[in-house]
């Protein structure tokens, strides 16, 4: 079909009914093409590619087909309808006919020669969810006094930290780690004198897997997030020089190939989630401190530059709070501070606040407890091991003894969904 584009343009309110008879429910459609029969129903699914339905070439009026968004991906991959010689709506095959909003199904009706098919009802089908929150976290890897480290120390749904669980996994550190599929972590990329790409999975139990083969260029200084609900992104970083690649990690823990940079090539940048599907990626150093930061929308794409809020710091750690919002704390200015930047739930990055507890860099931070954060380790004047715990409101509480092995440059994450 080829002419006008009609956008949607058949639309009307009511819900999707079908004919006394009922409708003959087809497997699910994957393919790019796919003709249809009149009494049938279609998922459509296109997850993978958009795709054009082909109609009857002939129809008798009172002909029923309904047409339905299986993944709720019609907004990314729209469906093309075909009307196949026969008038649609009025208009004859020329004009094209696109349905391309996530959550819709199109009731069509054939109601003879004059106008043809018409759309009975093309509503969007409500889906109001939102993900269980992750109740646990851990730290992981790092660098002590000396050398590197793959120990790791879990976080209970309370916020308390765990003494050391032996290391699992290439020692490393100045790497990152998000939650992704729901419930579990990954931590990838780091130094351990060199630059590597390695991951490690984390179970729904805590459990730190071995080494998965590096995908994408081995980084280190990097900073990951969740976003999309159970998908994880990890970005910028040092490859041998500041880098704003990004790898993007499905939600089984699968990590693709490097994603061209978007924004500000940096280093010892930090990220958190917000808005409870998308990610912020803000601070680090490039020529010199920053504080830009990059939102990634609820697909993974880095979106250009945001203007600068905030002091300009590196070596930092972000964390999310509250359900949909995050905050920012700690690093290096011209020395170690402890000030935070609070993140709206629309990814607005606040004033700079006052620092409360131990100023440091090179601390990490997760979720934990379903809607509240912790930071804990880095540097300052020697390696640190105390925590500071952050409310559902965003405040950060003062010191808390440490536990574990003392190091910087470590990473966190959240995995669990149960307390």
């Amino acid at each position: 079909m080829s002419g006008l584009v009609k956008d949607n343009i058949f639309r009307s309110s009511g819900s999707i009914v079908a004919a006394a008879g009922g409708l003959s429910w087809q497997p699910v459609v994957t393919a790019s093409t796919v003709t249809v029969s009149a009494g049938k129903g279609y998922f459509i699914n296109t997850t993978s590619n958009a795709c054009t339905i082909t109609l009857p070439s002939s129809a008798t009026a009172g002909d029923q087909i309904i047409l339905t968004d299986y993944a709720r991906t019609w907004g990314t991959n729209a469906i093309t309808i075909d009307s196949n010689g026969l008038l649609f709506q009025s208009e004859t095959d020329a004009y094209i006919v696109d349905y391309d909003t996530s959550g819709q199904a199109v009731n069509l009706v054939y109601s003879g020669a004059t106008v043809g098919w018409t759309p009975a009802s093309d509503i969007v089908s409500a889906f109001d969810h939102t993900a269980p929150p992750t109740q646990k976290g851990l730290f992981a890897y790092g660098q002590p006094s000396s050398g590197y480290s793959s120990l790791s120390n879990l976080i209970n749904s309370s916020g308390v930290v765990a003494s050391d669980v032996t290391g699992v996994g290439t020692p490393r550190a100045y790497l990152a780690g998000a939650s992704y599929g729901g419930d579990k972590a990954i931590f990838g990329f780091g130094t351990t004198g060199s630059n590597v790409g390695m991951t490690n999975l984390v179970t729904n139990l805590g459990v730190v897997g071995t080494d998965v083969s590096a995908v994408g260029t081995a980084t280190n200084e990097r900073a990951a997030a969740s976003y999309g609900n159970d998908k994880a992104i990890f970005a910028f970083g040092n490859s041998g020089s500041a880098t704003a690649v990004s790898n993007l990690v499905s939600n089984l823990g699968v990590v693709a190939s490097d994603t061209a940079g978007v924004g500000t090539a940096r280093t010892n940048s930090s990220a958190c989630g917000f808005g409870g599907d998308k990610a912020i990626f803000a601070f680090g150093s490039g020529a010199a401190s920053s504080n830009l930061s990059n939102i990634v929308n609820n697909l993974g794409v880095v979106q250009s530059d945001g203007t600068g809020v905030g002091t300009a710091t590196t070596y930092r750690a972000a964390a999310g709070y509250g359900g949909d919002k995050g905050v920012f704390a700690y690093g290096v200015i011209s020395g170690k501070t402890a000030h935070k930047n609070l993140v709206s739930n629309l990814g607005v990055i606040a004033a700079d606040v006052t620092g409360v507890g131990t100023a440091r860099g090179g601390p990490a931070a997760c979720s934990y407890g379903g809607d509240k954060a912790i930071f804990g380790y880095g540097d300052n004047a020697g390696r640190q091991n105390m925590t500071n715990l952050v409310t559902n409101v965003g405040v950060i509480g003062t010191d808390v003894s440490g536990v574990g092995t003392a190091r910087t440059g470590l990473a966190a994450a959240g995995y669990s969904t149960t307390a």
